[in-house]
């Protein structure tokens, strides 16, 4: 048997131990936490050589292990405090294990399938597995089949994309981000039919392919699309998932607009104007963490006015597509300026902007405008006016946030999610400066 197969199966036996963690009950993490123990004792023989990765061996302990058992070892431990769900702590750590069982069989085995795909295809099993075996076997909390369907998908979507593009050697990230996804979702109450849940993952996935077989995302960028876009309809609805597929798809089209030219001036997105994962999660994160606050607002998990983070939602989303346009459309053109000083500058000068790029902006934040007001009910014709400024607004930011301390002190991404981020908070003030929503509660003080 090959040697990585080997060890993820070791891996996957290891992780299997979430199956009778639910029986220690408030002590579910100690079977995790003696492996951990025994990572560190353990630092030669048949057990180290299984399960070894070539860095350990260099380091003389079995430090993939040791992540992996003290990350399932905290989860465990919150699991039986009562904090989350014991179904969400064994599914999330079944489902980790057997991804990354599928993720090594497709690339050792059936290579012409993705490692990512086969990751996703593992952890699908891993996941339905860990939350239907202990629902089973011990009287915990059990969810209806249309919850146990998006908690599986959505969990293996977020392994597999993280796997992906940041972690593939340590699971300690992976699993505290699924862990804490899962738990989300069950703190928020999802309330959709089988049929429902069908229609989300149908439409998702068919449109996520689309793009993918069109060169219009790379295989993050898909994935990252697929999982935004079921959540966005499980947990707001058809609305919102409208207003983030616009920006998804007129990005993805605007990316081709005069491709050859943007080549020619060194501004054109790699792979053929393929979006990647980074760029779909940095330009969408702030307004999917607005949809979030707004689903446990809806449930109760939370005080305050839900309506706020609507425009949260819409104002980061306008922004992320204004500023997207800008790019794409304005950097097909000559004539660029910085916008701090106005002065000529190359295409491609982070915080160069031109006038083709401006004007294409607006029209994008006006376009997520106009699509918030014919699909979301709450927002009035004139409200649609604060969700244009904002998305403007959180544009001219990001171009000179791009010409101060992009390339120096942060990068493109961590310059995205700061524009969409002011997006949303001036939608946020504009919205309750003329009293359509409230700010939330502050905590009360004791005296």
């Amino acid at each position: 048997m090959n040697e990585n197969i080997r060890r993820a199966s070791g891996f996957t036996l290891i992780g299997a131990l979430a199956f009778i963690a639910p029986m220690f009950e408030t002590a579910a993490g100690l079977p995790f936490a003696l492996v951990a123990l025994l990572s560190v004792v353990i630092t030669s023989g048949p057990v180290f050589n299984l399960l070894a990765r070539p860095g350990d061996y260099d380091a003389g302990r079995l430090r993939g292990l040791f992540g992996f058992s003290l990350s399932a070892a905290v989860l465990g431990t919150l699991a039986g405090a009562g904090e989350m769900p014991m179904a969400v702590f064994t599914g999330t750590i079944f489902l980790v294990a057997l991804g990354n069982l599928g993720a090594v069989i497709s690339q050792t085995i059936i290579k012409r399938i993705n490692p990512t795909f086969g990751y996703i295809g593992g952890a699908l099993i891993g996941g339905i597995l860990g939350v239907l075996i202990p629902m089973w076997t011990f009287e915990i909390t059990t969810f209806a089949a249309p919850v146990v369907v998006t908690l599986t998908l959505s969990g293996a979507l977020l392994a597999a994309l993280i796997h992906s593009m940041l972690f593939s050697r340590d699971e300690p990230p992976v699993i505290f981000s699924v862990g804490l996804l899962l738990w989300l979702l069950t703190a928020v109450g999802i309330d959709a039919d089988l049929v429902a849940i069908s229609v989300a993952v149908l439409i998702t996935f068919t449109l996520g392919t689309l793009a993918y077989y069109f060169d219009a995302a790379s295989v993050e960028g898909m994935i990252a699309g697929v999982l935004l876009g079921l959540l966005a309809i499980v947990l707001g609805g058809y609305n919102w998932f409208a207003v983030l597929f616009a920006f998804f798809a007129i990005g993805g089209i605007s990316s081709k607009f005069r491709y050859e030219r943007k080549l020619q001036h060194g501004v054109a997105e790699k792979n053929q104007g393929a979006r990647g994962g980074e760029n779909v999660l940095a330009n969408a994160s702030v307004g999917m963490g607005a949809l979030f606050f707004y689903a446990l607002t809806e449930a109760g998990a939370i005080s305050g006015d839900a309506l706020l983070y609507v425009f949260a939602f819409a104002g980061a989303i306008a922004t992320a597509l204004s500023d997207t346009l800008a790019s794409e459309i304005g950097g097909s053109y000559g004539r660029t300026r910085l916008i701090t000083t106005l002065k000529p500058v190359e295409p491609g000068t982070d915080g160069g902007i031109t006038w083709q790029g401006m004007l294409a902006g607006i029209v994008g934040a006006t376009i997520i405008a106009g699509l918030a007001y014919y699909t979301f009910p709450a927002v009035a014709s004139w409200e649609a006016l604060v969700i244009v400024t904002a998305g403007v607004a959180g544009m001219v930011i990001d171009s000179l946030l791009g010409a101060t301390v992009e390339g120096r002190v942060l990068g493109n991404g961590s310059v995205n999610f700061l524009a969409t981020f002011s997006g949303a908070i001036i939608a946020a003030i504009l919205v309750v400066a003329v009293g359509t929503a409230e700010l939330p509660p502050l905590p009360a003080l004791d005296n």
